[in-house]
């Protein structure tokens, strides 16, 4: 391992991890396309959060925001290929939480 390897781990954890996001992101790759779609995914957050945590995504190219200019005006959230990716390299941690969710779930914060 290089010596710089554990700041880049940590940056890329604390942008994934971020309360939200992650969720967001595996609900936009599960199909979620619209607000309200998202809401559902990720039970929960409520709209503020869920709009700030979206726009944070938006700014930092993991998900992509397009208005279809439809009566009413659809807006429509996509993770980008980057935001895909990303969810794709956590699955494993999906993968691991499953398996250990008694202790997860038992452990204090």
């Amino acid at each position: 391992m290089k010596e710089d390897d554990c700041v880049i781990f940590r940056r890329t954890l604390e942008r994934a991890g971020r309360r939200w996001s992650g969720a967001i992101l595996y609900a936009g790759v599960a199909g979620a396309r619209r607000f309200v779609e998202y809401r559902r995914y990720v039970h929960g957050i409520s709209d503020r959060l869920l709009t700030q945590r979206l726009r944070e995504l938006e700014r930092q190219g993991f998900i992509e925001r397009e208005v279809v200019p439809t009566m009413p005006v659809q807006i429509l959230y996509t993770p980008t290929e980057v935001g895909a990716e990303l969810v794709a390299a956590l699955q494993p941690l999906g993968e691991w939480g499953r398996k250990h969710y008694d202790l997860i779930e038992k452990a204090p914060e």
